[in-house]
């Protein structure tokens, strides 16, 4: 997957979020999708259900993989998790950037390996707001913890965040053209917000600078998931040949 904004292929800017506790469960939705979705992120419930074995079944029907295990702790032993992630077949994983400089760069030596996954560093979650961020003792804003960590993550070694679409024209700026910038809290126009706090349609987030779009209910909980994946995908490849005539 290209990291730039030059790629114009929607199906390569959306990823949809497996949110479910089993296999089985995930499978009807990856069906009924009908191959609409290219990238498919397998979170940690589902992951620790279903293992890597899920992963290995996607990637033989041919779609890329997204793992979101958020790894925090000491740097050998996210290095060590790097190193048997790397075995799963996932194209990107998620590290926590306040795991610290140390850690991260623990993480990106270890995916120097023959058939890593590309490393993303995890900002500032979705649910969190200024509220969240006080209860845990960071003064700071939203955008200017996630403005941070990217920086920090960026200096360490890894070239991808994720962050939410209320930063990522200020993280695109700080980090280059070339980041991958993924970015959950996507919710088309009308959509349920859920526990998200920090959010933006699909049109707004590609527009300031989002390289992959993560979303999970509006298409999992869906009347028709094909057909909200569909919207969603056609939203996207209008704003991209919008920008593309700038």
């Amino acid at each position: 997957m290209a990291s730039s904004d030059r790629n114009l292929d929607p199906r390569q800017r959306l990823a949809v979020a497996l949110d479910y506790p089993d296999a089985e469960a995930a499978l009807r939705l990856v069906d009924s999708l009908d191959n609409t979705c290219q990238w498919f992120k397998v979170g940690m419930e589902l992951y620790y259900a279903a293992g890597n074995h899920f992963v290995h079944l996607l990637r033989n029907r041919g779609f890329d993989v997204f793992l979101d295990l958020k790894l925090y702790d000491i740097p050998n032993t996210v290095a060590g998790a790097v190193r048997s992630v790397t075995q799963s077949g996932a194209s990107l994983l998620t590290i926590h950037a306040s795991g610290g400089a140390a850690m991260m760069t623990a993480a990106a030596e270890a995916a120097k390996a023959p058939g890593s996954p590309r490393l993303l560093a995890v900002t500032v979650l979705t649910s969190m707001d200024a509220t969240e961020l006080t209860g845990i003792g960071i003064t700071a804003s939203p955008a200017d913890q996630v403005l941070r960590l990217a920086k920090l993550a960026k200096q360490s070694g890894i070239e991808g965040m994720v962050c939410s679409a209320e930063e990522v024209a200020a993280v695109r700026a700080a980090t280059g053209p070339e980041t991958l910038l993924v970015i959950p809290g996507i919710r088309p126009a009308g959509s349920a917000i859920g526990d998200q706090k920090r959010i933006a349609t699909p049109a707004d987030a590609i527009a300031n600078g989002a390289s992959l779009l993560v979303v999970g209910r509006p298409i999992t909980r869906a009347t028709d998931p094909a057909a909200a994946t569909h919207a969603i995908l056609t939203e996207i490849e209008e704003q991209l040949a919008c920008g593309s005539k700038k």
